[in-house]
């Protein structure tokens, strides 16, 4: 099935599917052209506009999401609600009516990375549930462990360990890419090398600076771990930054006081001699931290602590990044706030960051043109934007997902 138009949430919920559903109808059968190209599309039948049925509507509308039918879908949102709500019965139930269940994908589609019901049980820590489709005949005990590792689910790792799940190849990577401390501790417990399957030993370091995933406190731990198991970190302030480490920030100021408002690089921040890549684009960001300063860095971060002692201690809030030979950069840490990863991975809600900012004179009408090339999404290609404040880039950023609606409206 090709790639879906929609992507079924982790924990989807049916009534909205069915309100979806009877939406989508609705604009069909009044002729709307999107909806009428929606339902074309992905129903294999040509229905003629305004004579849709509820039940031909809803098939287009399960494929749209990457499932083969609409009865599919439902299952997949009863047996996720029952493994949430820990209903062990509940799932049993399903798989015995369903045997072929225990090895699809508990979302129902190809498209997703949370595995069958064994494994996506073990991503939310639900033993008994795993214990009873193992004993169904469950057979995904590796893609389990490495699951409840990634997730920090260490108890349950302990147990599918138990039970004979095998050590995958690269099984630190899982928590490097969620900055699970704990999962990678357990992970090199186990034996595992820090490597990824390939036995790259940079590229776990590399993932930890350069991942999506916005966790200041687990960050810290994977580098604390790397380091003892022999990484050389540099001593630097961008790595200081990355580390959450006060004490070794202060002491780069402290030899060297012009750190504090310099422009960094992006090899900088993530250098290539730790399996970062030369492709900015695969450093995972909103507003690029490149060509800013440590506060540019603290805001895509999350490191708002650090940043409040930058600021006690000089930082420029309203410094702008260099601008590069074609006329783009110079945006100040207040645009990091708007164009946001934090903001994508669930953090940074309350605004408390654009506030730090605001409260010590951040300028609200600085212009600048920027561009941005996102990447693991549907729209990969570099889109610019020229003479923007922080308010019309988030306004006319391509893709709102990643505009931290908070902020926006701070800035109204």
């Amino acid at each position: 099935m090709p790639e879906p138009d929609r992507h079924v949430p982790v924990r989807p919920d049916l009534a909205q599917l069915e309100r979806e559903a009877a939406d989508l109808l609705q604009r069909f059968n009044a002729d709307e052209e999107a909806a009428v190209n929606e339902v074309f599309k992905h129903h294999p039948d040509l229905i003629p506009p305004g004579k849709g049925r509820i039940d031909q509507v809803r098939l287009a509308l399960a494929r749209s999401y990457g499932v083969a039918d609409w009865e599919r879908l439902a299952l997949a949102c009863r047996l996720i609600d029952a493994i949430w709500r820990d209903d062990a019965e509940a799932v049993r139930a399903m798989v015995e009516a369903r045997p072929a269940l225990l090895h699809e994908n508990a979302r129902a589609t190809e498209h997703c990375n949370w595995g069958p019901p064994m494994s996506y049980a073990a991503n939310l820590g639900r033993d008994a549930i795993i214990k009873m489709l193992h004993g169904l005949g469950a057979k995904d005990l590796q893609h389990a462990l490495d699951r409840a590792t990634l997730q920090s689910r260490i108890s349950t790792a302990r147990m599918l360990r138990e039970m004979g799940a095998p050590i995958p190849a690269g099984a630190v990577m899982g928590p490097c890419e969620t900055l699970s401390g704990p999962g990678l501790a357990f992970a090199l417990e186990l034996g595992a090398p820090l490597a990824d399957a390939q036995g790259d030993r940079l590229a776990p370091i590399g993932l930890i600076l350069e991942t999506y995933c916005r966790n200041p406190k687990g960050k810290h731990a994977c580098l604390e771990i790397v380091a003892a198991h022999g990484v050389a970190l540099p001593d630097t302030a961008a790595m200081a930054v990355h580390r959450g480490r006060q004490d070794l920030l202060e002491a780069v100021l402290q030899r060297d006081p012009g750190a504090l408002n310099r422009r960094l690089s992006h090899r900088d921040i993530y250098p290539l001699e730790l399996g970062c890549h030369e492709d900015e684009s695969l450093a995972l960001c909103g507003t690029s931290p490149a060509g800013g300063t440590l506060l540019h860095l603290c805001v895509d971060d999350d490191e708002i602590d650090l940043a409040r002692w930058l600021i006690e201690r000089g930082a420029d809030v309203n410094a702008r990044a260099t601008v590069d030979a074609d006329g783009f950069g110079g945006h100040t840490p207040l645009f990091g706030c708007v164009v946001s990863q934090a903001w994508r991975c669930g953090r940074q809600r309350d605004g408390a960051f654009a506030r730090l900012l605001l409260d010590h004179g951040a300028d609200t009408k600085v212009v600048t043109s920027l561009r941005k090339r996102l990447r693991f999404v549907k729209d990969e290609t570099m889109h610019e934007y020229r003479d923007v404040s922080p308010r019309t880039w988030g306004e006319r950023f391509h893709d709102q997902d990643w505009v931290n609606q908070t902020v926006m409206k701070m800035l109204a």
